[in-house]
């Protein structure tokens, strides 16, 4: 009896090809057993050098039709819903400093996967036999030598084909063409310079506390509190968002940005938030990998705030070289960086030391406490910065003998940064610096762990936001009601001006870069074209970003369609 329920129209037809293979296999072994098919060494060929060069090229097509599927596969189960813009980025930024996991499973998935299926199908190809079948004393050759390349070819150029198709669509790489070739204005027509930019600073300057969480999102709740669990993974961050203040694109209390074109991985998320603008691919390699290059004409949060007397740290647990983050930070303001390398140049951790990334979220919470200590005492107003990371992809990192609640490692560190940033912002609010500091929790993007969204059977379809809340906002934005907090139409970069607006500044149009002040009111860009127009228009080209943001010449080729 076979049990059909649940069970998909793809099912079915992997069931009948698995069927059919199955008794092919079976009637090819009887036949071999009965020798009624026998197996042969081919005849050499005249052409023999001829003919190995065309196996070479067919073997040559189907390892790249491998790698394409092979990849595309593991691209997708370990980053995601990658973008365009963000593949391009990642392939012409520096790596340096990611976590050996990720290369460890890029050889065991599309490196590993690759030569195995290529191994398989150059053995096929080049082992000379032909296949007779035996009957009533005949001797009949069915499948000889060119029979099989021509098999063989067509299996290449198909997997081929499908390979790069399934890379295209999977990784949106229509988008890349869009950025390259087609031009939207919404971006010159909508964009305020800060640099230009009329604000009113407060006398007394607020302290900011900015805190990008790893891929921490309200989807982590439980369904009664907006999420998609059955529990709250995130208690303690629950509780804050319930004090401080929440932007929702839903009715519901807790909702989040839009996961909008260039937003949805870490260092696209900074510069977000710091510029008011999304992360686009650069119209020259290595743009963002490169001192001097990282968004040459933006102007950041952090330059204004430096202006205005703010002493400013970021501090993260990895190594500030990847993606080019440090050109962001160095390019961009006065920073003092912290990273992983500046740990083991300063000994906070021993020589050669490493865990995860860099070191581990007990440590950055610890270093991050000396140094909002030091930030403090300065006399000066601050800026501090910083991303935990233990919540990153593949299942998280826990610190030993830290609790393990629930069967899987991911939900366990999710439970366990939840409690590690509310211990932080419990000692934060014990300090004498807090009662003029504006803490801004968010989480820097969706989660990349499609392993554990499988595990927990979220659906692909399911409605999925960033964690934000902004605690000890300014008395000059006070509480606002659920007409500014609730069903907003909002990105990351909507994030510069509303923290601005959090630290007291008043901002003339409410606008700096693309982002909005939510705390106004005013329409945001998502809101006054709609989300879909403004996200199609903004995977387009724009010139003023092409020329103003990144420093690239307009080029010939440019395509200007609304």
């Amino acid at each position: 009896f076979l049990v059909t329920d649940g069970c998909k129209a793809g099912d079915f037809l992997k069931f009948f090809a698995a069927a059919l293979a199955i008794g092919f296999l079976f009637e090819l072994s009887i036949a071999v057993l009965n020798r009624t098919v026998t197996f042969e060494g081919a005849a050499p060929s005249k052409r023999k050098k001829t003919v190995i060069a065309v196996k070479i090229i067919i073997l040559v097509i189907f390892i790249l039709g491998a790698a394409a599927y092979t990849g595309t596969m593991w691209g997708r189960d370990t980053f995601g819903n990658v973008t365009g813009d963000q593949l391009i980025i990642n392939l012409t930024s520096p790596t340096e400093g990611t976590e050996s996991s990720v290369y460890t499973s890029g050889f065991e998935g599309p490196v590993f996967k690759t030569l195995l299926y290529s191994s398989l199908f150059g053995l096929f190809l080049f082992e000379p036999f032909s296949v007779f079948y035996n009957r009533r004393g005949k001797h009949i050759k069915i499948f000889g030598e060119l029979p099989k390349r021509i098999i063989c070819l067509a299996m290449a150029v198909v997997g081929l084909f499908q390979g790069v198709t399934f890379g295209i669509y999977q990784f949106h790489l229509e988008e890349v063409f869009d950025s390259y070739v087609l031009r939207s204005s919404i971006i010159d027509e909508n964009y305020v310079d800060p640099a230009t930019a009329n604000v009113k600073w407060p006398a007394k300057k607020r302290n900011l506390i900015h805190i990008y969480l790893e891929s921490m999102e309200n989807t982590f709740m439980s369904v009664n509190e907006g999420g998609q669990l059955t529990e709250n993974l995130i208690p303690n961050l629950t509780e804050y968002g319930m004090k401080g203040v929440v932007f929702s694109d839903t009715d519901l209390y807790f909702g989040g940005p839009d996961a909008s074109v260039g937003t949805q991985w870490s260092i696209a998320s900074m510069v977000n938030q710091l510029t008011g603008l999304p992360m686009k691919a650069p119209g020259l390699a290595n743009s963002y990998g490169a001192d001097g290059r990282f968004l040459p004409g933006a102007y950041t949060l952090g330059e204004m705030l430096e202006k205005q007397g703010y002493n400013e740290t970021v501090m993260i647990g990895a190594s500030a070289s990847f993606g080019g983050l440090k050109y962001l930070f160095e390019n961009h303001g006065n920073w003092k960086i912290m990273d992983y390398k500046y740990a083991l140049k300063n000994g906070l951790v021993p020589s050669g030391y490493k865990v995860w990334w860099g070191f581990e979220d007990d440590k950055l919470y610890k270093f991050a406490k000396d140094e909002l200590t030091r930030l403090g005492s300065a006399g000066k107003p601050f800026n501090f910065v910083m991303e935990t990371a233990d919540t990153h992809r593949p299942g998280g990192y826990i610190s030993p003998g830290k609790k393990k609640p629930y069967k899987e490692d991911y939900a366990n560190a999710l439970w366990n940064s939840d409690r590690d940033v509310a211990a932080f912002i419990e000692w934060i609010k014990k300090q004498p610096f807090y009662e003029n500091t504006t803490i801004v929790l968010i989480g820097d993007h969706l989660t990349m762990d499609t392993e554990f969204i499988a595990q927990r059977n979220i659906p692909e379809n399911a409605h999925r936001t960033q964690y934000n809340c902004i605690l000890n906002a300014s008395p000059s934005v006070g509480r606002p009601d659920k007409r500014i907090t609730k069903n907003r139409k909002w990105s990351n970069w909507d994030m510069m001006p509303t923290v601005l607006a959090a630290l007291g500044g008043e901002i003339e149009g409410e606008r700096l870069g693309i982002g909005t002040n939510l705390f106004s009111g005013e329409k945001t860009i998502l809101e006054q074209y709609g989300v879909t127009e403004a996200n199609r228009e903004l995977q387009k080209g724009s010139e003023l970003y092409n020329k103003k943001i990144l420093g690239v010449e307009k080029r010939s080729d440019a395509v200007t369609r609304k």
